[in-house]
Parts: structure tokens; C-alpha cells; sequence
């Protein structure tokens, strides 16, 4: 039953997405940035409830009373494919996805994207790629967007924990916005590589925001680093052994 619940997801995938872009292809020329946003957010939330229904895959957001009413920085775990499709759906404000380039380029996912008001990085731009990147978000954010990278960079298995780069953390001091942690275990519905999906819940828990003035990046990347990977033995304690602590400076924190 596993089996074909997850080969009738990926049927859904093939079969919806596709008309569902095009759709967006022939309406976003005649839409408002904001509408063509949530027009896409529209297959996100679509998705969210056929995972439920087929598959099993439910969801619970703790500390949404902790998102500012104003420009913020989201900094997310991330385990699965599942956080990129839920975000947009669960958030009450747009979000501004960080992503390469080369996805524009992905048949109609990525000229979906491309229609949409992300940001993205050329790193055929080198040394201004950085540059050019926090250009885009501070207009996106002045526009009302959340900005939202993963400072892990790749999915990480559940469990386990990848290196915390700073340029979510950069980007935050030179946009002057404060920075959201994120803590969430998709990886145990979602599994990264996976064919299948597994029944469960999903756990979402966000963060206080850290104010980023006056500190360093690798300040704010270890404040960023050391509560989420707090937080994921709390929401998530049977996936890390009793020897596995968080960071040591969990305890100055």
C-alpha cells in the first residue's frame, strides 16, 4: 500500500503540474506580481492536500506568534523536499525563495519560477554574485516578501547535521533584517532521495527573531545553528542518540 500511494503521488506530480504551469504561463503576463504569487502558491497548497489525503502526511506549526510583522530573514532546517512546497502554503506572508540560476532552466517548473519574484544566484558573477543577490532581496523585501535560504544548503538525513554556511546570516546583516530560525522534521514523511512517502506528522516550530544588529555573522550563524539544532532534539528526540548533544554553545546561549 506504501508502494502505491507514493507512485500515485508521483502520478499526481506528472500528471498536474504540467497543465498547471501552463496555466500560470498564459495568466501571469496579465497579473500583478503579488497574484501571480499566490496563483503559484495555489499547486503548494493543492499539494499539501493530496499528501494529507494519499499519503497520510499531516502538519502542526508551533510559534507562528513569533513571525514579525516586517521584513525578516527565514533560516529553516532542511531535511526534505517537503519544507519547499509547505512554506508558501503555511507562511502568511510571500516568500522569497534563494535559489541557483540554473533552475530556471528546468521545463516548467523552473519557467514557473523564472515568472516569479525570487531571488537568484549567478555564479558566473563570482566575487558580485553575493552583491547582486542582496540587491534582490532588499527589493523584495521592501515589497513585503520574507526572504528564506537554507543555511545547511543541501537536504540533511534525518538525525544528522550539515555545516551551517553564513551567507543566510550575511545577507541579513546587509539587509538590517532580523533572522527567524526554523526547526522541522519532514525528513521522517519526506525522506531526502526517497521514492516513498510515510504517513505522519510533521512538526514545524519557529523561532523567537534574532535581532542581527551589533553582531558578527558568525554570531547570528551560531545563534541560528544552536536553536534550531536544539530545537530538533526536542521536537524530534528519538532520531538523535542520548550521546548526540547539540553544539557546545547551546549552554552559554
Amino acid at each position: 500500500m506504501l508502494f502505491v500511494r507514493s507512485l500515485l503521488l508521483l502520478v499526481y506530480f506528472a500528471v498536474f503540474t504540467v497543465p498547471y504551469a501552463t496555466a500560470c504561463f498564459i495568466a501571469f503576463p496579465f497579473m500583478r506580481a503579488d497574484r501571480r504569487y499566490w496563483m503559484a502558491v495555489g499547486w503548494c497548497r493543492t499539494t499539501m492536500f493530496v499528501t494529507r489525503w494519499l499519503n497520510g502526511i499531516r502538519y502542526r506549526v508551533q510559534g507562528m506568534e513569533n513571525l514579525p510583522d516586517g521584513p525578516a530573514v527565514l533560516l529553516s532546517k532542511h531535511q526534505s523536499a517537503w519544507e519547499t512546497v509547505a512554506f508558501p502554503a503555511v507562511m502568511p506572508r510571500p516568500l522569497c525563495y534563494v535559489f541557483k540560476r540554473e533552475l530556471l532552466y528546468v521545463p516548467f517548473f523552473g519557467w514557473a519560477l523564472g515568472m516569479l519574484k525570487m531571488v537568484h544566484i549567478d555564479r558566473k558573477e563570482g566575487k558580485h554574485a553575493f552583491d547582486s543577490v542582496t540587491r534582490q532581496g532588499k527589493q523584495r523585501m521592501s515589497e513585503g516578501a520574507w526572504v528564506i535560504m537554507f543555511p545547511e544548503g543541501t537536504r540533511t538525513p534525518v538525525g544528522k547535521q550539515g555545516k551551517y554556511k553564513t551567507g543566510g546570516a550575511r545577507f541579513a546583516l546587509a539587509t538590517g533584517a532580523p533572522v527567524v530560525p526554523i526547526a522541522h522534521n519532514a525528513g521522517r514523511v519526506w525522506p531526502r532521495n526517497s521514492f516513498f512517502k510515510y504517513p505522519g506528522i510533521v512538526t514545524v516550530s519557529i523561532g523567537q527573531p534574532i535581532d542581527t544588529a551589533g553582531l558578527t555573522a558568525d554570531e547570528v550563524n551560531t545563534r541560528v545553528e544552536t536553536w534550531i539544532e536544539a530545537e530538533m532534539r526536542r521536537i524530534d528526540p528519538a532520531a538523535y542518540s542520548v550521546t548526540d548533544a547539540p553544539p557546545a554553545t547551546t549552554a552559554r546561549i
